[in-house]
């Protein structure tokens, strides 16, 4: 797959299940994936889908149910905004001029936006934002289970972020695992998330014209890689009422990697140009749902797209380059949508 960016052509080798998907469904409007789950990708059907019903809370990626236990709408709203208060805070310290972002992405925007964000908060916390973690959710709960064990647990009247002050209210073991379970659940998603959507950003796009605004570079992304490329709707009676393809134990999985790349709908569409969004509404382009639809948009899209112009206008102004030597990418299937590694390097000095 090909990009058009200059002076070298990049190629971005997408995992073989997504590679087939796209090759084997492009243009498709409702088809079956598997024999108990439907694909949806043409953009009239997916509104009807999303527009159905609420998301279930096993639907609702960040907070699904944690340790058997559900998580209310009223919680996930307060940490939610007590994730989006510190990232407004740490908006308004901005690094220092040097900083230096060289070095293999999204592996070092991630760390960068942990200490930018999460900075002053404990270790047992910080270290939950770790990307090893991701290995396996085994892992994940063995230092979970560790953080909340160990004594000296966080006070909540210290200078922590406003999260860590909620994670601090935690009284008893099992109080404090949760607390760290939410903790990880609500902060993690943006470094992760963020960042690879600028890794993605700059393998696609780089060297970017100096009159295009960081904001156009992101919805290009979104709509090439979009991090969260599926959306999980579970068997529902509202559905077989929309299509009649979709069966009564149908699982339905809406594909924006598909509506987004669909050449009925986009010009050049396998070609990243950020200009199109000059004349573009994201929040009402059909089949663009880069942060879900209309009836029920992701609660973390005001900090995404600061935090990426962050880390955009750091790059772009830093004198870095990924490096002309790396000229292909691969996207595994992973939960977020994105290449593995991405190098950013200095700039040759011209002599």
């Amino acid at each position: 797959m090909p990009t058009s960016s200059p002076p070298h052509v990049r190629t971005t080798v997408l995992a073989p299940r997504l590679a087939a998907l796209v090759d084997d469904h492009m243009g498709q409007d409702v088809f079956r994936l598997e024999p108990d789950t439907i694909g949806v990708a043409g953009h009239e059907a997916m509104d009807r889908v999303l527009a159905a019903r609420r998301a279930l809370e096993t639907e609702r990626p960040t907070f699904k149910p944690l340790q058997g236990r559900s998580i209310a709408r009223s919680e996930a709203s307060a940490v939610t905004r007590a994730i989006g208060n510190d990232v407004r805070e740490a908006l308004k310290n901005l690094p220092a001029e040097d900083t230096d972002l060289s070095g293999p992405w999204p592996a070092t925007g991630h760390y960068f936006l942990r200490d930018l964000i999460l900075g002053r908060d404990p270790y047992r916390l910080r270290l939950l934002m770790s990307r090893n973690l991701e290995l396996t959710p085994l892992l994940t709960w063995s230092v979970v289970s560790l953080g909340a064990a160990l004594p000296g647990w966080p006070r909540s009247d210290a200078a922590f972020t406003g999260l860590a002050t909620r994670a601090g209210e935690a009284v008893g073991y099992q109080e404090r695992r949760y607390a760290m379970g939410i903790y990880r659940r609500t902060a993690a998603p943006i470094c992760f998330t963020v960042s690879t959507l600028v890794a993605n950003a700059l393998w696609l796009g780089w060297p970017f014209d100096d009159s295009t605004p960081n904001r156009n570079i992101v919805y290009e992304a979104l709509r090439l890689l979009p991090p969260s490329w599926n959306i999980l709707r579970n068997a529902s009676p509202e559905y077989p009422a929309i299509d009649d393809r979709i069966g009564a134990k149908d699982d339905v999985l809406v594909l924006p990697l598909l509506s987004h790349r669909n050449p009925a709908l986009w010009d050049d569409a396998d070609v990243f140009r950020p200009d199109r969004w000059d004349g573009l509404d994201p929040d009402n382009t059909p089949g663009y749902l880069p942060f879900g639809h209309s009836s029920e948009r992701c609660w973390g899209r005001h900090m995404v797209m600061p935090l990426a112009e962050l880390l955009l206008d750091i790059v772009r102004s830093s004198g870095l380059v990924v490096d002309p030597d790396q000229r292909t990418a691969r996207v595994p299937l992973l939960g977020l949508l994105g290449v593995d590694e991405v190098r950013l390097t200095k700039a040759a000095r011209v002599r």
